[in-house]
């Protein structure tokens, strides 16, 4: 790899990156946030009532707990190709959403997609950026161990 292309990867790289960390943040924000009503990135409907009054609130608390469990087990294992099915779950999301609101019979908050969505996709692409930064090194890695 030329230096040119080298630095163009080493600049998507560092963008994907710190997109990706602020899509953490976004997501874990966005589910601790929703329990509180005031501060919340989404309104709840307000015709919720029994069972369902809390609802997504909680499942938006358990996917940042989740997302949080799913981070620290990367770090450790130092791998982050497994970003690229929870993106994909995220995306999927939206689709739950939508079934959920109609199952239902309630509204969902227009900024659930867009939230989803821009979650999803920041973590597939961090995913396809440590797979192909994997895949690199273990190349860089063969042809040296070639070597005599």
């Amino acid at each position: 790899m030329n230096g040119m292309a080298f630095n163009g990867f080493q600049s998507i790289k560092f963008l994907l990156e710190v997109n990706f960390y602020i899509s953490v943040i976004v997501l874990i924000a966005g589910g601790i946030l929703s329990v509180s009503g005031s501060y919340s990135f989404f309104e709840f409907n307000e015709d919720l009532y029994g069972a369902l009054d809390n609802n997504l609130r909680m499942i938006m608390v358990y996917l940042a707990m989740t997302e949080g469990v799913i981070l620290v087990y990367c770090f450790f294992r130092k791998n982050f190709q497994v970003m690229i099915p929870v993106g994909f779950f995220l995306i999927l999301m939206i689709g739950s959403m939508e079934f959920y609101g109609e199952i239902n019979s309630i509204e969902i908050d227009d900024n659930f997609p867009l939230f989803f969505f821009y979650t999803g996709i920041s973590h597939v692409l961090f995913g396809v950026m440590a797979s192909i930064e994997k895949n690199n090194d273990n190349q860089r890695n063969e042809k040296t161990s070639k070597l005599p």
